[in-house]
Parts: C-alpha cells; sequence; structure tokens
C-alpha cells in the first residue's frame, strides 16, 4: 500500500491546486497564522480512501460535483478573511450579546417603581426578569440549530429586529400583562446572539485566535448583566419613571441591530457553499446542473427540519455527558448571578442604607472582576499557538479547562465572603463589595473556559450544544430572582450564601474531573469530531518512517467533505 502525502489545515480543510495524480498536486498545509509551511507533511493511509490499482489517489475518484472551498485564496471561506475584518465581525456580535444580556437586567432598579404603578407585588414586578430569561429557554430551540439550517445572518436579522420592536412594546405598555408578555417575546428574539454569536466565532476563527475572541464574547454575557443595574438604577432613581429605562433599552437595541443588519456577513461555510451551488445553477444550468452542496443533501422536509433544530439540542444534552455536566454547572453560577440581582440590594440598602444608584453602584465589583478574568483567559490564549502547531492544529479541547481549574475554588471563596461579611451591619461595605470582584472573576473564568472547550469539542455543532445550554441555564436563572429575595431574608444573608457556597463546593471538581478524563468520554461522542485523538490514535501505528497516518479526516464546518 501506498501511503498519501498531503498537508492538513488545522481548519481540516484541503484543497488542491493542480489537476493530475495525487503526489503531483499541490496540496498545502495553512497554520494557523496565514502562513503556509510545506515541511510538514501528514501522511493518510489509503486504506479507506477510493484509489486507482497502482495504489494512488486519482482526482477522478473524488465527487467533482460536491461544492468545496478553493483553497487559502477563496475568499468566500470565512476563515481566509483578514484578521481585521474577523475582528469587526466579533465585536459586533460582542457589542448585540451585551446589549441583549443588559436588557435582562436594567429593569430590576425599576421594578418598586412598576409595582406602584399597576398597583401589583414586588413579586409580580420580579416576574420582569423571570419572564425575560424564560424568553431565553424557548427561543435557543429555534435560533441555535435554525442557524445551522438557515445561516446565522438571516436569523441575526429576524430575531435582532423584533427583540427591538417588542422592547418598545414595553417602553409604551399601559398594563401589567403587556409590559410581561412583551418581556417574554423580547427573551426569546434577544437569546439569538448568546447562542449564535459562539458558533460565528468558531465559523470564522483558527484555533489560536479563537480563545481571545470567545473570552471578548463570554465578557460581555456578564458585562451586561452587571451594567443593568448600574444604569437602570440611576435612570430609576433620576426620573422617577420606570419607563425611561425600557426608552434607553430601545435606543440602545435599535443600535445594535441596525449594525447587525448593515455588517454582520454570512459565516456559516455549510450554507455558504449551498448558495454558491444554487448561483452556479442558476448562471449555467446545463454545465452546473450536477453541482450540489453537503447541505442540500439534507433537504428541508419537516422531519429532517425538526431533527436538526428542535431536536438537536436535546438529543446532544441527552447523549452527551461533556455537554450536561457542564450546562448543569454554568447553570448554578448563571442562577447565582442573577440571583445577586436580589440579594445585593439587601446587603447594601437594608444593612448600610445605600440608595437604589448607590446600591447599583456596588456591581461595578462585579464588573471588574468580569474584565480581569477576560484581561487573564486572553493572555493564556496567547500561549496555545504552540500547542496548536504541535497537534497540528488539533490541540485537545481540554487545555482550554485551565481557567476554570482556577476559577472553581475561586468561586467558594467569593461566595462565603459575601455571606459572612455582608450579614453585619458593622462590617465596612467594603468587604462584601470586594467579594463581588472575586464572584464576577470566577463566573466569567469558568465560563469563558467551558465555552471554549464546547466550541472545540462540538466545533460544527457548538450552536447546538450552546442551545442546549443556554436553555437550561436560562431557566434556572429565571427561577433564583422568584426566592431569593425570601432565601436571603428568612435564612439571613450568612446561611443562604453558604448554602450557595456550597453548592459551588460540590460542583468544583468538575473542570478537574473533564481534564483528566474528557479526552476518553470524547471518544465516545456522536457530536465530537476528536481530530485530536485520531492524530494520536493513527501515529501509534507503525507505518515505518511515517511521522503521522490518518485512516479518516476530521471534517470542518466549512467543507461538505474532503479528501
Amino acid at each position: 500500500m501506498t501511503p498519501l502525502k498531503i498537508y492538513l489545515s488545522p481548519n481540516h480543510s484541503i484543497a488542491s491546486t493542480s489537476g493530475g495524480d495525487a503526489e503531483g498536486v499541490g496540496w498545502r498545509f495553512q497554520d494557523c497564522c496565514g502562513s503556509e509551511d510545506h515541511t510538514k507533511p501528514l501522511v493518510v493511509s489509503t486504506a479507506k480512501l477510493p484509489s486507482s490499482s497502482s495504489g494512488q489517489l486519482k482526482l477522478e475518484d473524488i465527487d467533482q460535483n460536491l461544492m468545496r472551498f478553493n483553497g487559502p485564496d477563496d475568499m468566500d471561506d470565512p476563515q481566509n478573511w483578514s484578521r481585521n475584518y474577523k475582528w469587526f465581525v466579533t465585536m459586533i456580535c460582542a457589542f448585540m450579546t451585551v446589549n441583549v444580556t443588559f436588557a435582562s437586567s436594567a429593569p430590576t432598579a425599576s421594578t418598586q417603581l412598576i409595582a406602584e404603578k399597576f398597583g401589583v407585588t414586588l413579586e409580580v414586578a420580579n416576574l420582569l426578569t423571570s419572564l425575560f430569561l424564560l424568553g431565553y429557554v424557548a427561543g435557543p430551540i429555534l435560533w441555535g440549530p435554525g442557524s445551522e439550517v438557515f445561516g446565522r445572518r438571516p436569523v441575526f436579522i429576524v430575531t435582532m429586529t423584533c427583540y427591538t420592536l417588542f422592547i418598545l412594546g414595553q417602553a409604551l405598555a399601559r398594563n401589567t400583562a403587556t409590559l410581561l408578555i412583551t418581556r417574554f417575546f423580547s427573551g426569546f428574539f434577544a437569546c439569538a446572539p448568546l447562542t449564535n454569536a459562539a458558533g460565528l466565532i468558531a465559523d470564522i476563527w483558527d484555533p489560536i485566535l479563537r480563545g481571545p475572541a470567545t473570552s471578548i464574547f463570554v465578557m460581555m454575557v456578564f458585562l451586561g448583566p452587571v451594567l443593568g443595574p448600574v444604569v437602570g438604577g440611576f435612570i430609576a432613581q433620576e426620573t422617577g419613571d420606570f419607563r425611561w429605562v425600557f426608552w434607553v433599552m430601545f435606543i440602545f437595541a435599535a443600535v445594535a441591530s441596525t449594525l447587525a443588519i448593515a455588517f454582520v456577513p454570512e459565516t456559516y461555510a455549510p450554507r455558504i457553499l449551498e448558495l454558491r451551488a444554487r448561483r452556479l445553477r442558476a448562471e449555467d444550468p446545463v454545465n452546473n446542473q450536477h453541482l450540489y452542496a453537503e447541505a442540500e443533501r439534507h433537504g428541508l422536509d419537516i422531519t429532517s427540519f425538526m431533527d436538526r433544530t428542535i431536536k438537536r439540542p436535546f438529543v446532544m444534552l441527552a447523549v452527551e455527558p461533556i455537554l450536561l455536566l457542564i450546562t448543569i454547572y454554568i447553570s448554578v453560577l448563571y442562577g447565582i448571578l442573577y440571583g445577586l440581582f436580589e440579594a445585593v440590594p439587601i446587603v447594601f440598602s437594608i444593612k448600610h442604607d445605600f440608595t437604589v444608584a448607590q446600591s447599583g453602584l456596588t456591581f461595578i465589583g462585579v464588573g471588574v472582576g468580569v474584565i480581569l478574568s477576560c484581561a487573564i483567559a486572553i493572555h493564556k490564549s496567547r500561549m496555545y499557538g504552540a500547542l496548536v502547531k504541535e497537534w497540528r492544529g488539533h490541540p485537545p479541547p481540554e487545555n482550554r479547562l485551565q481557567g476554570a481549574m482556577v476559577a472553581a475554588p475561586v468561586m467558594v471563596i467569593g461566595v462565603f465572603w459575601f455571606g459572612w461579611t455582608g450579614n453585619y451591619p458593622n462590617v465596612h461595605w467594603a468587604a462584601p463589595a470586594v467579594s463581588l470582584v472575586l464572584v464576577g472573576f470566577s463566573v466569567t473564568l469558568i465560563f469563558i473556559s467551558f465555552v471554549s472547550y464546547l466550541v472545540d469539542t462540538y466545533l460544527m455543532h457548538a450552536a447546538s450544544a450552546l442551545a442546549a445550554n443556554t436553555i437550561v441555564r436560562s431557566a434556572i436563572a429565571a427561577a433564583f430572582p422568584l426566592f431569593t429575595t425570601q432565601m436571603y431574608e428568612r435564612m439571613g444573608v450568612q446561611w443562604a450564601s453558604t448554602l450557595i457556597g456550597l453548592i459551588a463546593l460540590v460542583l468544583a471538581p468538575i473542570p478537574f474531573l473533564f481534564f483528566k478524563y474528557g479526552a476518553r468520554i470524547r471518544r465516545r461522542s456522536q457530536f465530537a469530531p476528536c481530530a485530536d485523538l485520531k492524530l494520536v490514535e493513527v501515529s501509534a501505528q507503525t507505518l515505518g518512517s511515517v511521522k503521522i497516518a490518518m485512516v479518516e479526516l476530521p471534517h470542518r464546518s466549512a467543507v461538505g467533505a474532503s479528501v
């Protein structure tokens, strides 16, 4: 058997530049920085590949009608876009993310005003946050997997537009029912950036720079809820009218939606290839009639659509232990964050006589922790390049968990610190305020590590995995504001925080367990490509002087099929 020498790119794409036999084809290895390295060939056994009688792969053996990208010069491939343009698109997604998460918490400072205006109890007014987060539960069922069928851009346009219009309905609401219904539907559409922005990042970034991009995205996920009470508190205190909070939210959302409509391109490669195939068939129906994209094989019948949208996140949650345990952990952390919106006023407004605006300012500590964790994650990701080169572009995803391994114990310390210093009025208010820095730092760094881990683990199914994660964590976060106030009032700040801290302590070993056993679990996954494991398995085989052999090449989401 004659092995076939090729150059495999980290984004799993293989491009040919000339015709002829396989050994005469200009196969390229394109590293993550965009340069070419012709000195590190990967050798593929042809045992599983179509071959001629001579044992060499012929180009005629490849399906020439299957649409593929044409190498590093194909600008339709999002992986080939310039770094500046990638950052431009990423920052728009980050802006959308901070906008929709800001909207989730901004009205919390106005609950007293809303209760007085409509003559309802505070528990009913607190439903503003819970119903918005319940929208986060329902939305990802469609928007995450839906973006893997119709593309990222159409989903962003539809959802951001509808989300903005429903915020307008909140600003103009004349009764409680209208306010609560529009809150739910605004959350239903607002969750699209939370599920799809990480998928977009996986679409356009290589493994090295995917880390900093993901860190910025996750920072915005937590910075938005922190900014909400700060800004909303000052608006409510200065104007005395809760509607101004919603008008500010509407203006903010309108700007974010305009940027998305104007500048966010399509980045999901299977959809790009599908549109290209349709365009070429329309331009030359005779010569291109047999061209097709991999995505077109699935069709859009109702059964196929249900399998690929509504069912997939739940299937993954049921059969993927990595996704299940990470979702449980992140959900508890997310619930703690939204529970703080009710606990912080008890500590600072009741025990330290802070005003609404002053109480909101204490969330700056959480924001400092969020920014600090993002800076550490970006610094850590700079060392990821060596791993990428060592693993030919496919380092084990478990390397993303090191941040969570540090942050998990810090989370426990921060919660205990907050509870046992915040319970006593004679303890200076700065003590519990500083503890919020640790809480913000740990929650965000754990989230960054786990989201990066899920993206690297599931790649082309990342949007569905994050949709499942968003559904569960939003459901738990929606419940926390409904009982947090009563829990802190009846148990006391110190014992309520102790309960939460003990839960965080029980969950703290999860990143350590996955760091040690994650590869073994991924090996049995139905949805994880496991490119690193395939490299290890095949390189362990005895192939003479061959450095690395691959029996089956991993597929990137951008490629329908490769050699």
